[in-house]
């Protein structure tokens, strides 16, 4: 995947951030030049699972760029082509509704605006506690939008959250190379039944 310029949008669903850098590490090995996209929220707070400013400084250390964490830096994205695909992960509930209704109000709904005013491809990497809930009519309408594609995903823990879902981590790769060639990768895996 030598050249390929990825956005990455990261949205706050805290409990997921560590993957986050982990899957940016594995990017930039892969050969991806990634640039880091804050929300608000994860610009700012700070969570029992991550400080704001260790997760930026762990997130810039990783792909080599400072992070852009405002509406007006995210902005220039779409008119200068600055990405090929552009990777919301995690991205939560809030900004699934936001991107399905065209709300743009932090950094990451303003870049995933401006990116797709070329028809590029956004990938969605869900990390929401109703995904099986209120979330999921937004799921169903982003799946019939164009240039939208989504990281296979699964219930996070059917038990205690039985409405959460979750990417799948060991997948994003396959999300990104099919959203390249315009494709969605499979989302339920075919059994041999």
């Amino acid at each position: 995947m030598k050249d390929i310029k990825l956005g990455l949008a990261i949205c706050g669903s805290f409990c997921t951030l560590h993957k986050c850098v982990d899957i940016a590490g594995s990017l930039v090995e892969k050969g991806y030049s990634v640039q880091p996209i804050l929300s608000f929220n994860v610009a700012k707070l700070d969570t029992r699972f991550y400080d704001a400013k260790t997760f930026r400084e762990e997130i810039e250390k990783v792909t080599g760029r400072e992070v852009i964490d405002t509406i007006e830096g995210a902005e220039p994205i779409g008119p200068k082509r600055m990405f090929d695909v552009l990777l919301v992960l995690p991205c939560t509930g809030n900004t699934l509704a936001k991107l399905a209704h065209g709300i743009t109000d932090t950094p990451v709904t303003m870049a995933v605006k401006s990116h797709m005013r070329g028809n590029m491809p956004v990938v969605i990497a869900l990390s929401t506690n109703d995904g099986l809930g209120a979330s999921y009519e937004n799921i169903g309408r982003l799946m019939n939008m164009k240039n939208f594609y989504f990281v296979p995903y699964e219930q996070d823990d059917s038990l205690n959250k039985p409405k959460s879902l979750v990417f799948r981590k060991d997948k994003v790769n396959a999300a990104l190379d099919n959203a390249l060639i315009g494709k969605q990768v499979e989302l339920i895996p075919r059994t041999n039944s």
